[in-house]
């Protein structure tokens, strides 16, 4: 594996209520200094779910996304609050978006989403054994939670409103996961 490059400087040159952009000098092995810029994610990450009922059904959310400026089909997701636990975080999301909490949760993967320039980590968990318990989020609208077949996974990936590229992946991760059990 290549050596690092050494951090010469390195500060934050924007930051807005959700984001930080940093500035970093570096000096790579063969003597080059480059100068980057990447976003700088929450603390701790945040935390994506994959909650499937007992007959193979997944809940996904649908919302409205401000990025593509239009309501997408998802799965829960959420930053992890300063001192909590990833798992605490993936039950909190999913009491809050999908009215259901879960007994038994299983981390798969923690994903990168553009490391060329983005530092944030997802975790992805697959919960099962699901109970319904609400509490209240911070969404700016109720959320619709639409049931899913997970065998039907080829159908959702054609739908034009199911692009996000870690509810993609993440659902492959449980299918596999599953199918391994």
């Amino acid at each position: 594996m290549p050596e690092k490059p050494q951090l010469l400087r390195s500060q934050i040159i924007a930051q807005t209520r959700m984001f930080r952009v940093e500035e970093l000098e570096l000096r790579f092995p063969n003597g080059v200094e480059v100068c980057f810029e990447r976003l700088r994610g929450s603390e701790g990450g945040a935390v994506l779910i994959v909650p499937v009922l007992e007959d193979g059904t997944v809940l996904l959310i649908r919302e409205y996304a401000a990025g593509v400026d239009r309501y997408e089909l998802a799965l829960p997701k959420g930053l992890i609050e300063p001192g909590e636990d990833p798992l605490a975080a993936a039950n909190r999301e999913m009491k809050e978006e999908i009215g259901h909490g879960a007994r038994r949760i299983d981390p798969l993967r923690s994903m990168s989403l553009a490391p060329g320039y983005l530092d944030h980590t997802t975790h992805v968990m697959l919960a099962r054994d699901l109970y319904p318990e609400r509490l209240a989020g911070d969404e700016p609208e109720e959320i619709e939670v639409v049931p899913w077949k997970l065998e039907r996974l080829d159908d959702l990936l054609a739908r034009g409103d199911f692009t996000e590229a870690r509810s993609i992946a993440a659902l492959f991760l449980a299918r596999e996961f599953m199918r391994r059990e």
